[in-house]
């Protein structure tokens, strides 16, 4: 019987050090990545932020078939920057798991202006996805290369994913 309270004392405290100093942080237009990345976050006991751009996006604003709408226009922009409402501090986190949704096979730009936001030296990054059809693709990889100094440990479309298989996506990325 001790060894068995041990062992599970042992495994609860191992998978707390897993999880220590995890942020999880997100960007979310229709609350779809919202909803992902909050239940991400209970999962594993993690600090959650969000992503605030100052100017809210309308439908007409996410409208893919408009060659006009404003995120059609700031995807095909490479130096688009959209503004952030706040600021986010990751200085205390050594895990940054990025959850965003897919906009044209590509993270959206104010993901972008998060990652360019922060200092990255010495921190692992994982990225997560949502999605309607595309998957995460290069989009994690293409955001490591700006997060300089992180170790990125990969990640996944988490669109259909349930929050018990998401941990375990996690850890095994961690390992």
């Amino acid at each position: 019987m001790k060894k068995t309270l041990l062992t599970i004392l042992l495994s609860s405290m191992a998978m707390t050090a897993t999880f220590a100093k995890t942020a999880v942080v997100y960007f979310s237009a229709t609350g779809t990545t919202q909803k992902m990345a909050k239940t991400l976050a209970e999962e594993i006991d993690a600090d959650i932020f969000e992503i605030e751009p100052v100017h809210k996006y309308t439908a007409e604003d996410l409208n893919w078939h408009d060659k006009k709408s404003l995120t059609t226009i700031e995807c095909r922009d490479p130096k688009s920057r959209p503004a952030m409402q706040n600021k986010i501090d990751i200085s205390d986190y050594d895990t940054v798991i990025l959850c965003y949704p897919i906009w044209w096979s590509y993270a959206p730009k104010i993901v972008y202006t998060f990652v360019e936001s922060q200092d990255w030296n010495g921190k692992t990054l994982m990225t997560f996805c949502t999605s309607g059809g595309s998957r995460l693709g290069k989009s994690g990889s293409e955001l490591a290369k700006i997060a300089q100094g992180c170790s990125y440990k990969g990640g996944a479309d988490f669109t259909r994913t349930k929050a018990a298989d998401m941990k375990k996506n996690i850890e095994k990325l961690l390992k």
